[in-house]
């Protein structure tokens, strides 16, 4: 697992562009991303490409045929897992996430498989949000709840502070 802070998992991804999106946000935040197929692209699909910018060629990411082999390869995945799905009782602020920790998401369209969620009460996180919609889009999920597991983690190895590039903050 190396050093990584958060690992997210993309249960079936369905949409090159979110996958791509996806992608450069682990990449900025240094976290390790998992493709479980099948997937409704190629991994060398242009819009994943596009989407994930110049960025893709240095992303930690690996594919796994199936969800066991997904577990077979990442045991302690069995154990640190939170799956974010609408169907959660807590919110996404209600745990803690621990280093190393895996986040999955399912496909866009039909999110995680019941049959997954049904042993994961205890770990099945929500974002808030409006009855009226079925779901926010996957790319700015996985950042919402990605973000929130860094900032726990006091963002750890993250740079937090910037500064202006012509003038000085006085």
């Amino acid at each position: 697992m190396g050093n990584c802070m958060v690992n997210i998992v993309l249960l079936e991804p369905e949409m090159p562009a979110n996958t791509g999106n996806i992608g450069r946000t682990c990449h900025a935040t240094g976290a390790r991303l998992h493709l479980i197929e099948p997937m409704g692209f190629l991994v060398n699909d242009k819009m994943l490409k596009r989407a994930g910018l110049d960025y893709w060629k240095d992303l930690d990411v690996q594919i796994y045929d199936c969800y066991s082999s997904f577990l077979e390869k990442n045991p302690a995945a069995s154990e640190k897992m939170y799956m974010a799905t609408t169907k959660a009782k807590k919110n996404y602020t209600d745990v803690n996430y621990e280093p190393g920790c895996y986040i999955m998401f399912g496909k866009e369209s039909a999110g995680i498989p019941e049959e997954i969620l049904v042993n994961s009460k205890e770990t099945a996180v929500r974002i808030p949000m409006n009855q009226n919609i079925r779901s926010l889009n996957l790319s700015n999920s996985v950042a919402i709840v990605l973000y929130e597991a860094l900032r726990q983690n006091n963002f750890y190895g993250m740079q937090t502070e910037g500064n202006l590039h012509r003038l000085e903050w006085d």
